[in-house]
């Protein structure tokens, strides 16, 4: 279909009952529409970030009292990325409340500890702030399969959200990712006050990106006390599921991740996700500094749902051999 706004619209104003139709039709067509990508989020680094989002409560600026943690060391990650690897997941991602990435010591910690990560058999992805393109090739060489950075909102709106970076920083984050040959996963959050306007714009600049992203993660906003959006009401359900629906109809091929904000969802509202194309969901109690549901509600609802986990993709278990792609297994099932 022509990605455009006039379009996008004409999707939403579907009746929710067609418009999931169609993303059942474009999901069964490009993806296994019983097949879950199980991902781990581990912050590395935590805290003390110098950027000003009014969603996040790691920002500096922000009294949330959240306690600041340096980078971990190579080895604590490694325990964490084994346990992850135990527990069912396929996918470890990486964050680190940095601006961008400098350049040195800390940096050259993580590409040490990505190339472990990777010997693990594990696909890794890392978010870790604005790069330029021969870092993200750093990242490559050592392991990396993924880099996140997410878009978070419409450029329109987007300076009511965040002022410390521009939106083309981030459009240039990602095109420097893509030189590098590393995978692209960006997508948004729901709830920081956008209208649905401002949704759909979203959706389409991520589509229009060229290829378009590989993952795309859609939040629901969490509320933190002592940020600016603390007080933000809940996004409506049935709104939510139509954005995954309207995402996946534009973008067949991604993986489209249930992200923050599944422990305020119903089993039956995760369910509705999942029928509109999500395919996709974070395992653990925490995605970085926010709550994320137990690791056995998530089997329990797969297994209720008939979903079985997707394994690693071949290019993160290459030459890892037999134990490796073992480990990579879930054992849900």
């Amino acid at each position: 279909m022509t990605i455009d706004l006039v379009s996008v619209r004409a999707l939403y104003a579907l009746p929710f009952p067609e418009l999931l139709f169609r993303a059942q039709e474009i999901h069964r067509h490009h993806q296994d529409p019983a097949g879950v990508q199980l991902c781990t989020l581990q912050s590395i680094k935590t805290g003390r970030c110098p950027e000003d989002c009014k969603y996040c409560p790691q920002s500096s600026r922000y009294s949330t009292g959240l306690e600041p943690e340096p980078l971990m060391e190579t080895e604590s990650i490694l325990v964490a990325a084994r346990a992850a690897r135990a527990g069912g997941a396929s996918r470890f991602c990486m964050g680190a409340a940095w601006r961008e990435v400098r350049d040195g010591a800390q940096f050259d910690s993580v590409l040490e500890t990505v190339k472990g990560v990777s010997d693990l058999g594990l696909e890794v992805c890392c978010t870790l702030g604005m790069l330029r393109e021969d870092q993200a090739a750093r990242l490559k060489t050592a392991g990396c399969a993924v880099y996140n950075h997410n878009l978070d909102t419409s450029r329109d709106y987007y300076p009511e959200i965040i002022g410390t970076r521009t939106y083309d920083d981030r459009l240039n984050t990602l095109a420097a990712v893509r030189r590098a040959g590393l995978q692209v996963c960006s997508g948004g959050i729901l709830g920081l006050g956008e209208t649905t306007e401002d949704r759909l714009k979203l959706l389409v600049e991520l589509a229009s990106i060229s290829p378009q992203p590989d993952s795309v993660p859609i939040n629901a906003l969490v509320p933190v006390p002592g940020t600016p959006l603390a007080d933000n009401a809940r996004v409506d359900p049935f709104d939510f599921v139509r954005i995954i629906a309207i995402a996946r109809i534009l973008m067949p091929k991604a993986m489209v991740r249930l992200s923050a904000g599944r422990t305020e969802m119903s089993d039956e509202l995760q369910a509705l996700c999942f029928m509109a194309g999500a395919n996709s969901i974070f395992l653990g109690e925490k995605l970085l500094t926010t709550p994320n549901p137990g690791r056995n509600d998530d089997f329990a609802l797969m297994g209720r749902l008939g979903l079985h986990a997707l394994a690693a993709s071949p290019s993160s278990i290459a030459a890892q051999g037999e134990e490796a792609v073992a480990g990579a297994g879930c054992g849900c099932e």
